[in-house]
């Protein structure tokens, strides 16, 4: 079926039969040709659809994993600990600084003096703390520097410029702390 155009220039005689059955075949086959890319369009949405989807569930996959690393590095930072601690005893109450409070332990003199000179560490443990060896502290940290809560021999470092600087300053011998 041709246009009204089409019609108008074959009685006018500006155009032939043939010519004119040669466009409208190439105008259907636009037509149809046309129909095919929607395909691949309809393809190519569902392809990326299907992408991101893969690329979502990677990412759930490495958060999970990422999860359970921490969980099983947790737990075997609990299990050091556990293996490793020193008994709680003593009558002296040891206090530091943990997140922003003041935390205390119970520990002997001999032990007060090993946290002082950075032998001994205290570490975090379930809900409280516990004394571990340096050897074991350093084994913890390696997994998770959080759970160490006090090491002195870790801020020995920090204290030499501390007293560079204020060694300048004289103290009154007669200054009573």
């Amino acid at each position: 079926m041709r246009n009204p155009l089409q019609e108008q220039l074959l009685k006018a005689g500006l155009a032939k039969k043939s010519k004119l059955d040669q466009v409208a075949r190439e105008q259907a086959k636009q037509r149809h040709a046309k129909s095919a890319p929607a395909v691949n369009v309809e393809q190519a949405e569902a392809e990326r659809i299907r992408l991101e989807k893969v690329e979502r569930d990677r990412a759930l996959s490495a958060e999970r994993n990422a999860q359970a690393k921490a969980q099983e590095l947790r737990a075997q930072v609990r299990q050091i600990v556990e293996q490793n601690r020193l008994k709680p005893e003593g009558g002296i109450d040891y206090r530091f600084t943990h997140n922003g409070a003041i935390r205390s332990l119970l520990v002997t003199d001999a032990l007060r003096r090993q946290l002082a000179n950075g032998s001994l560490v205290v570490a975090c443990h379930d809900s409280g703390y516990a004394i571990v060896p340096r050897a074991v502290a350093e084994k913890i940290e390696a997994r998770d520097p959080a759970m160490i809560a006090l090491d002195h021999g870790r801020n020995a470092s920090a204290a030499p410029d501390d007293d560079d600087h204020y060694s300048q300053f004289k103290v009154p011998d007669d200054l009573i702390w």
